[in-house]
C-alpha cells in the first residue's frame, strides 16, 4: 500500500482500473469505495479525497472511458488507406465496447446521481457519442477522397448508423450474454461499407 501523504502517480486511472476489475470479478453490486481502494492498494479514504462520492466516481469513470474512445476515434485519420475501412472502424468500435463494460454502464444509468453527473459532463463538453460520430464521418470522407469508399456513400449516415448501433449494444448487452460483439459489428460494417 502507498504510504500516507505520498502522491500516487496516475491515481485516477489506478482507481478506475480497480473498479473495472471489481465489477468484472464480483459484479456491479459489489462496487463500493472500500472494494475499489482495496483493489487499487490505496488508503481507504483516498477515493473520497478525490471524488465527492461513489456516484461521482462512477460518472467520472464513464466520462473518462468515453473520452478515451473519442481520442481513439479521432486517431482514425492516421489510418486512412491502411487495412480495410471496415477493419479500422471495427477496431475503434470494439475499443469503445471494451472500454465501457455493461455492468459499469448499468451502474452509471441506474444510480440517479451518477446518471445526472454523467449528463452534466456531456453537457459541459466531455466527449460522447457525438464526438465519435464526427470522427467516424471525417474518417469515412477521407477514405472517400482516396477512393476506398464509393463517392456516393453517405459518410454521415454510415457514421450515425454505426454509432447508434454501438450505443444500442452498450445499453442492452449484459455481461452474462456472451454476445460476440466482433461478429455483430462485423456484420453491420459489411452492410454499411461492404467490408
Amino acid at each position: 500500500m502507498s504510504p500516507r501523504g505520498v502522491a500516487i502517480p496516475d491515481l485516477r486511472e489506478r482507481l478506475f482500473a480497480a473498479a473495472e476489475r471489481v465489477v468484472a470479478r464480483d459484479g456491479a453490486a459489489s462496487l463500493t469505495s472500500r472494494a475499489i481502494t482495496t483493489e487499487a492498494d490505496c488508503a481507504k479514504g483516498v477515493l473520497h479525497t478525490h471524488f465527492a462520492g461513489l456516484d461521482e466516481f462512477v460518472a467520472e469513470l464513464v466520462l473518462d472511458r468515453f473520452a478515451r474512445s473519442a481520442r481513439r476515434a479521432e486517431a482514425l485519420h492516421s489510418e486512412v488507406g491502411q487495412a480495410t475501412v471496415a477493419d479500422n472502424l471495427q477496431e475503434v468500435t470494439l475499443c469503445l465496447m471494451d472500454s465501457l463494460p455493461p455492468a459499469v454502464v448499468g451502474l452509471a444509468m441506474t444510480r440517479p446521481a451518477a446518471a445526472q453527473h454523467t449528463r452534466e459532463g456531456f453537457r459541459s463538453g466531455s466527449p460522447a457519442f457525438d464526438a465519435i460520430q464526427r470522427a467516424f464521418t471525417a474518417y469515412l470522407r477521407a477514405e472517400q477522397r482516396v477512393g476506398r469508399l464509393p463517392a456516393g456513400a453517405d459518410a454521415a449516415t454510415i457514421a450515425l448508423a454505426l454509432v447508434g448501433t454501438t450505443h444500442h449494444l452498450l445499453m442492452t448487452r449484459s455481461p452474462e450474454q456472451g454476445e460476440d460483439t466482433r461478429a455483430t459489428t462485423g456484420r453491420l460494417l459489411a452492410v454499411l461499407v461492404g467490408g
